[in-house]
């Protein structure tokens, strides 16, 4: 739907995921006046190859520490953020307190696995070492090779789908609009300033501020001059869906080993994930990509494999070059970007709408959140171009 001048937004969001509709949601809440375009269908870059653990530890890596602290605490908002959410929408959104068990299944992962374990101590999380016996006794269906497991409580998970749905019905019910089958295709610039973008049905779409949500396909954003384009590559993840027939899955908890995760669903659903590969924009479930989930799957929980492989995915996650995400200003006057979550994006959402909304509203970012800030490639590339002089 076309504004007229007069009319003008607060907030044109371009990205209908998980982080977009977040954004959407928080700023209508707010009392801005918001409009969401997708190009596509909501919640289809990402959250296909998404699991939606929400585990401030799981998914960082060793030297990761600025990345550490966003997922930190986006992580202690999730509570009140799922509850919040579940009440405006009027939905679940499947959101589980179930915990994980992080196991090894060798000596050398026991090593490895004790080391994020004392991570977890130094970090006051809530984390026990447990031996192979009481690993088994709280997961039975664990393979007997379990060399030591993490339990870690404070872990839970988010159903993506379930998410999306809940964030669109959220946000719309608080007055934001989201517009499918939208595609971007021009700025409306003045000057240095961005001041909407043109979708390709013609529409002009003028607001204050343009947020950039578009997820791996940020940095192929080409309606933004080339400048302007956060450094965002797809990586691709392929991830699995299997079925118990009695409704009872093999674990009653999140279950991730060294290369594999295995998260619980209502219902019987158990998710399988995920690879990781530089591919670019291709999306095909691959046969190898299959063999490598369902192999370490069965390592960890060997009855897996009586149960029926539903349904197989590919999604693409928007990695940047440090892992960290990118929020914050962008390189235009008007423009704010909230793209880049890579594996998080789940978990940082909460995060991210927040300071989205700070920035919308005039506060900048916040404290905390320096680290995400998006001028610091640029501040890179400057210095680069005067030590080439």
């Amino acid at each position: 739907m076309p504004n007229r001048a007069e009319d003008q937004l607060d907030a044109v969001i371009v990205g209908a995921g998980v982080i977009g509709l977040a954004c959407a949601w928080r700023a209508a809440q707010a009392g801005l006046r918001v409009r969401v375009l997708e190009r596509g269908v909501p919640g289809a870059g990402a959250s296909p190859g998404a699991a939606g653990m929400l585990a401030p530890v799981g998914e960082v890596s060793w030297g990761e520490e600025r990345l550490l602290r966003l997922t930190q605490a986006s992580h202690a908002r999730w509570p009140s953020f799922a509850a919040e959410l579940a009440a405006a929408s009027g939905t679940e959104i499947g959101y589980l307190a179930i915990g994980s068990l992080h196991v090894a299944l060798d000596r050398d992962e026991s090593d490895e696995l004790r080391r994020r374990f004392e991570l977890m101590l130094d970090l006051k999380l809530d984390a026990e070492w447990l031996r192979p016996r009481e690993a088994r006794e709280l997961e039975p269906g664990l393979t007997p090779r379990c060399a030591g497991a993490v339990l870690a409580p404070h872990e839970s998970a988010a159903d993506p789908g379930m998410l999306v749905g809940a964030l669109r019905r959220a946000a719309e019910a608080d007055g934001a609009e989201v517009v499918s089958g939208a595609e971007a295709v021009e700025s409306l610039l003045d000057g240095e300033a961005i001041r909407g973008v043109r979708t390709a049905d013609g529409h002009e779409h003028r607001a204050r501020h343009v947020v950039l949500a578009a997820g791996a396909w940020s940095g192929e954003a080409r309606w933004l001059p080339e400048f302007a384009r956060p450094p965002v590559r797809p990586v691709k993840g392929q991830i699995l869906t299997l079925r118990a027939e009695d409704g009872r899955t093999p674990c009653e908890r999140v279950v991730e080993s060294e290369r594999v995760y295995l998260v619980p669903r209502a219902g019987g659903g158990l998710i399988v994930g995920a690879t990781v590969e530089e591919k670019g924009f291709e999306t095909t479930v691959t046969a190898g990509g299959v063999l490598e989930l369902l192999r370490e799957a069965y390592r960890a929980i060997p009855e897996v494999a009586e149960l029926e492989l539903a349904e197989t995915g590919a999604g693409l996650r928007p990695g940047t070059p440090d892992n960290v995400p990118l929020i914050g200003p962008g390189a235009l006057d008007g423009l704010v970007v909230a793209t880049g979550h890579y594996r998080n994006g789940i978990l940082l959402a909460p995060l991210t709408a927040e300071a989205v909304v700070g920035v919308l509203e005039g506060a900048g970012l916040p404290a905390g959140l320096e680290a995400a800030d998006p001028a610091r490639f640029g501040a890179i590339e400057r210095e680069a171009d005067v030590g080439a002089r």
